[in-house]
């Protein structure tokens, strides 16, 4: 047995799932910023993240290949500050969300310390083939119009033929 997710030969082409799913549980430990995701319709989600003191300026998001990536930098305001005690973080981060295939960004915006990110799935359009079982006698037909592929045999030949 092999340690891989998705190991069973009846799993085929399930290979970039396999990586999305490793990349997502080496993810960052670190739990800052803290944030929620909530559903707020059958497809929609909203990510929010806790980005107290940070300004637009200093927020960036990225979608990079199937990956919502946020980063937050402060800059420094130049001036010289005399602190007693020092609690309220002023760190970079970097938060990254693996999305699903046909995930698409609705938008986003900063709201008192708080930046939101929607999220949304379209429906897909409902795709049904019909494939049609050829006589053994039509298999040379449809194999040179299939480019000159010859099946094994003539009873391994499909037309398939979209709605």
């Amino acid at each position: 047995m092999s340690g891989r997710v998705f190991g069973s030969p009846m799993f085929l082409g399930f290979d970039h799932l396999e990586q999305m799913l490793e990349r997502a549980s080496k993810g960052n430990g670190d739990g800052y910023p803290p944030y929620n995701i909530e559903q707020i319709a059958p497809n929609g989600l909203r990510i929010t993240l806790a980005v107290a003191g940070f300004r637009m300026d200093d927020l960036q998001i990225t979608q990079e290949d199937n990956q919502l990536v946020i980063r937050g930098r402060q800059v420094e305001d130049g001036e010289e500050h005399v602190y007693l005690h020092r609690g309220i973080a002023s760190r970079q981060f970097q938060k990254a969300f693996v999305l699903a295939e046909g995930i698409e960004i609705g938008g986003a915006w900063l709201d008192n310390g708080l930046l939101h990110i929607d999220l949304f799935r379209p429906q897909p359009e409902v795709r049904v083939k019909r494939i049609e079982i050829m006589q053994p006698s039509s298999t040379k037909t449809a194999a040179a119009a299939a480019g000159g592929l010859k099946p094994r045999s003539s009873r391994m030949l499909h037309k398939v033929v979209e709605d």
